[in-house]
């Protein structure tokens, strides 16, 4: 599954109650080479808009090391709002939503996980980024409170690399755009277009992960392993 990381590591999945984080647990479980899945969700009281939650979370695990962060968090349709197809739609409450649970929320999995990845040795950060988060392939608007929250996530996931090397030069951290993948999150805009199981995204997933070599933490890759625009 990841042969990248040592015999017996240890991974943790945020969002696990999640499509994509689901599928993530599950294939990880299957992998004899990992010794243990910790998944967290809100119905651990992990909160990803509540910094104690998050603090407390890895207070728990503290003293142990994983070799594997994911991220399965994130959230399109928030309080029943979806995303903005015109300027005029902007709602300053919903926009500072999208950016707590997508980009900020994030941010601080990293404070305060990423003094649980070992040090000497391979390690891995993925976040659920997503393509309309990319600011060069825009071409149809729309969606602004959405993708302004996940091209933020791109810029702190890009950052927290330049930072993370200076310590664990070993590590890769990256944001990955799972497709357009058949869970509630994308229920009510897939349309007539076909998805991607869970599951198959998130073998897809950790492949690319795996196959990423340290001087590439901090990019923003396709499923398919493809770069994406900034």
């Amino acid at each position: 599954m990841l042969p990248s990381l040592p015999d017996g590591y240890r991974a943790i999945v945020f969002g696990a109650s999640g499509g994509i984080g689901g599928a993530v647990v599950s294939a990880l479980e299957k992998d004899p080479r990992c010794a243990g899945v910790t998944g967290l969700s809100r119905g651990d009281g992990f909160d990803l808009e509540d910094e104690a939650s998050i603090a407390a979370a890895a207070g728990r695990l503290d003293g142990r090391e994983f070799e594997l962060l994911f991220d399965a968090t994130g959230a399109l349709v928030i309080d029943g709002r979806g995303p903005e197809k015109a300027l005029r739609a902007l709602d300053p409450a919903v926009m500072a939503r999208q950016f707590a649970v997508n980009a900020i929320g994030p941010a601080l999995i990293l404070k305060h996980f990423v003094p649980l990845l070992p040090r000497g040795r391979r390690a891995l950060f993925a976040t659920l980024s997503a393509r309309v988060g990319s600011i060069g392939d825009n071409h149809l608007g729309g969606w602004i409170s959405y993708r302004a929250a996940k091209a933020a996530l791109n810029q702190i996931v890009r950052t927290a690399a330049v930072e993370v090397a200076r310590t664990r030069p070993d590590a890769v951290l990256a944001a990955l755009h799972p497709g357009t993948v058949a869970t509630r999150l994308s229920d009510p805009f897939a349309g007539s277009r076909d998805r991607l199981t869970p599951d198959a995204s998130a073998a897809a997933l950790l492949a690319v992960l795996d196959g990423l070599a340290a001087e590439r933490s901090g990019c923003f890759l396709a499923y398919d392993g493809r770069p994406i625009e900034w």
